[in-house]
């Protein structure tokens, strides 16, 4: 087993390991205790997963029981919230048990967002089952819904008590959602070791530890985003309009995936980087079928990343890549954004 420590505001440790899923019930009664625990989930993964893990929580001790909301990014907002928390109401849930989180970044994020505010916290544990997941939102503690105005607007940082990482779940992924998640694995190759393009085809084990070791060092560093965790963010101010102008046709790593294409075309343009290091990114991607070019207006994408969670008075943070492995943050005024955009054409 592979174990990564954070050590943010909580400490706590992230489990890597094919089979951990019927183990898991043990994992979370060590890091989060209580007695009893509320499993959230999706429509897709409560068919394959879910009874594995009610098992094991039940076999640890649990009163376990299980609230499954539509799968899809249409259920990450405060009405859906709102119900989760009136079933963990209604069952009677205290501040001394636990919510775990069994699914994809719609499913960790809300549960996470419910744990901040139920009851004023109660702890809870990620248990991500795609590659996006588990490399990314399931590890640092931020949490969120969209509101209709933009992604992630709502939420709250909240560090989980434990992440528990079961890789053998990836088997029944779609190739489409398993690639996904590489589109945030080849980001950390981009702003933080560009080794990681070199083991893009080893063990999905060894390539989610070295993700989250680099995001574990970032999150020990800066766990509210103040400063160096905004490198977190690369390729995201564009991947999200380009996310939401999609209507969410677009999964969350096809979307970053154009994001940080359009960032480096940009940079290039300015002369921040080479033009092989856009070259260098599109190889990459397009290696997992991701698409590396969305097509809407400057005008529509720079209307879209004003409502950012980002964005700040009249400007906005970018990241901007220097070279593979380094970048740096540049604030850039919303009005410059449109003009921005066209210069990576």
């Amino acid at each position: 087993m592979r174990i990564v420590k954070v050590n943010a505001s909580k400490k706590y440790n992230i489990y890597i390991d094919r089979g951990l899923l019927s183990e898991a019930g043990e994992y979370i009664r060590e890091a989060a205790g209580g007695n009893r625990a509320v499993v959230v989930t999706d429509s897709n993964v409560d068919k394959v997963h879910s009874e594995q893990l009610m098992n094991s929580l039940r076999n640890s001790g649990y009163d376990a029981v299980k609230y499954v909301i539509p799968a899809g990014e249409e259920s990450k907002n405060l009405q859906v919230l709102a119900e989760i928390l009136s079933f963990m109401a209604a069952n009677h849930f205290s501040r001394k048990d636990v919510a775990v989180a069994l699914g994809g970044g719609v499913t960790g994020d809300i549960t996470g967002f419910a744990a901040a505010v139920y009851m004023r916290g109660i702890r809870y544990v990620q248990i991500p089952t795609t590659v996006l997941a588990a490399v990314d939102s399931s590890v640092g503690g931020k949490t969120a819904v969209d509101l209709p105005e933009g992604k992630n607007l709502a939420g709250a940082f909240c560090q989980p008590s434990a992440v528990i990482c079961d890789t053998a779940v990836f088997d029944t992924l779609a190739e489409r959602d398993y690639n996904n998640g590489f589109a945030e694995v080849i980001k950390y190759g981009m702003i933080a070791d560009e080794d990681i393009f070199d083991i893009l085809e080893r063990s999905i084990d060894e390539i989610i530890e070295r993700c989250v070791k680099i995001k574990a060092d970032i999150v020990n560093e800066d766990e509210f985003e103040s400063g160096r965790r905004q490198i977190l963010n690369f390729g995201h101010s564009i991947g999200h309009a380009y996310e939401k102008l999609s209507g969410f046709s677009m999964l969350h790593g096809e979307a970053v995936a154009c994001g940080m294409v359009k960032i480096c075309r940009i940079a290039a343009a300015k002369g921040i980087c080479a033009d092989s290091c856009a070259d260098r990114l599109t190889e990459a991607l397009m290696k997992f079928g991701l698409p590396v070019k969305a097509d809407y207006s400057a005008e529509d994408v720079a209307e879209m990343m004003k409502m950012d969670k980002k964005a700040s008075g009249d400007s906005i943070n970018l990241v901007l890549p220097l070279k593979p492995g380094r970048v740096k943050i540049e604030k850039t005024p919303l009005e410059s954004l449109k003009d921005l955009l066209e210069t990576g054409e």
